[in-house]
């Protein structure tokens, strides 16, 4: 255990964990994201951090099946089951009930229903999304008047922070330095912070993280293999969608007419475009159009519905590397789907992730040490999202030249707020900010950020308004 670890959990105590790769072996063969192993953990663990494997086998034998494929089979058969698991819940008016969907298992949504009295009793859990929790589920036989179904019989919701006390986490962060900070985030990622090799490498990659506290923050992210995106992207929180290849259609991420159901954007804080090379978009020029409005005002019209959310998107993809350890191509997005390439709808992302700056992920990066609890860190970084003090602050701040560009501006702007919330939330006052290291951490990697967005956008359309450089962004009383 190192000093830090040690820290760590003298501070945070109840929302800290230990993390040892021989306790997650118990997980070996289920696919279960960071935030839920962390859950499952961390109630089956004494004080002194010792783990009860048996008591969590047992738990996992009874409420995670091993076969999936045969959960309908067994429902079918007259056994009621109880699983964790993650579901979908859809109100169908049309038909006057609640259905669930658990696409993992193959059940479906016109299979199934959640009684009344369930909906009621857990109002805010059993509303239209995606949820996790341990679901009791039992077959109805067909009778005259209703088809066989699968039937929610009891319910527990996925809850372990009933309560988040934000006050509570800013003053944990005033307890631990600016270097310190640096590497509790890096532990809440699961990863090693002595294994970096400098604050370049640490500070590239909390960068992966702003889009996940700040609402609407659009990034691109171009890395080479195995530097650890799809786990960042896939397993820290509950709040963000993966999608990992194939193909996309509007329906499934902005709105399906059919179903008159809004998709995956309206749900999530974040969806993350994993081998994005890979990824195919059904009706192009429609998505294209889509995405202009949507990125530029977090709202587009699809027919007569108004779609709007606080949803961000990032692309993520790899990129060659020459011996030096720099892009072959300097047209980096050359590589990305069609619908991309064009700046008008490039220039609306907001920054450039430089993943080459990144370490490769090895065997040494693996954390065995106290850190943050991953479903604490995920809900602490979405109830940041929404907490404007932090704007209020930043633009105090910043001084903006007359007549800047207005994407550049609003880009910097964000980016300067989501570094500021990541690096110094316990900071609510515009007298507490220490001018320099606002400027050195959050104001100028955002506008290096933005700047690759403009080269790059220019690289495409050599028009005069990319030829431009960035506006002189300053902070005010340097």
């Amino acid at each position: 255990m190192s000093e830090l670890g040690k820290k760590i959990e003298s501070v945070f105590h109840n929302v800290a964990v230990y993390k040892d790769p021989r306790n997650y072996e118990v997980f070996n063969g289920r696919n279960l994201p960071s935030f839920i192993k962390d859950y499952l953990i961390s109630r089956h663990m004494s004080p002194n951090g010792e783990l009860n494997r048996e008591k969590l086998d047992r738990f996992l034998a009874d409420h995670i099946p091993s076969d999936n494929n045969a959960i309908k089979s067994r429902l079918m058969q007259g056994e009621t089951l109880t699983v964790l698991t993650r579901f979908i819940v859809n109100t169908n008016l049309k038909a006057n009930k609640t259905e669930f969907q658990i696409p993992d298992m193959g059940i479906k949504l016109k299979e199934t229903e959640i009684p009344c009295y369930l909906v009621q009793q857990f109002p805010a859990d059993l509303v239209d999304g995606e949820k996790w929790g341990i679901l009791k589920m039992a077959y109805i036989p067909p009778s005259d008047d209703a088809q066989g179904h699968v039937e929610l019989v009891g319910f527990k919701p996925f809850r372990p922070l009933e309560k988040l006390d934000i006050d509570y986490f800013r003053r944990c962060r005033a307890q631990f330095t600016f270097d310190e900070w640096i590497d509790v985030l890096l532990s809440a990622m699961e990863y090693e912070p002595s294994a970096f090799l400098n604050k370049t490498e640490k500070l590239e990659f909390l960068t992966r993280l702003l889009p996940f506290i700040e609402p609407r923050l659009n990034m691109i992210e171009l890395a080479p293999k195995g530097t650890g995106k799809s786990y960042v992207f896939g397993n820290l929180s509950k709040f963000v969608w993966l999608v990992s290849g194939g193909r996309v259609s509007r329906a499934k991420l902005v709105y399906d007419k059919a179903k008159q159901a809004p998709g995956i954007m309206r749900f999530y804080d974040l969806v993350a475009f994993d081998e994005i090379q890979s990824i195919s978009f059904t009706d192009g020029p429609e998505m294209q159009s889509f995405l202009k409005g949507y990125l530029e005002y977090g709202k587009a019209t699809v027919d007569n519905y108004e779609f709007m959310s606080e949803c961000g998107l990032i692309l993520l993809g790899n990129i060659l590397l020459n011996q030096q350890g720099r892009p072959i191509e300097q047209n980096y997005f050359d590589k990305l789907p069609e619908i991309f390439h064009e700046s008008a709808l490039l220039d609306r992302f907001h920054g450039f992730i430089e993943g080459w700056l990144m370490p490769r992920i090895n065997s040494d990066m693996v954390l065995r040490d106290w850190t943050l609890n991953v479903e604490f860190f995920s809900e602490i970084l979405h109830q940041l999202r929404t907490e404007s003090v932090y704007n209020h602050i930043v633009n105090e701040l910043l001084v903006i030249p007359e007549k800047a560009d207005e994407r550049h501006k609003k880009a910097i702007i964000r980016m300067t707020t989501a570094y500021f919330k990541l690096l110094f939330p316990h900071i609510t006052s515009v007298e507490d900010v220490n001018l320099e290291d606002f400027d050195t951490y959050c104001l100028q990697p955002a506008i290096r950020r933005r700047d690759i967005v403009r080269q790059q956008c220019y690289n495409i359309n050599p028009e005069p308004s990319y030829a431009k450089p960035i506006p002189n962004i300053t902070v005010k009383g340097l």
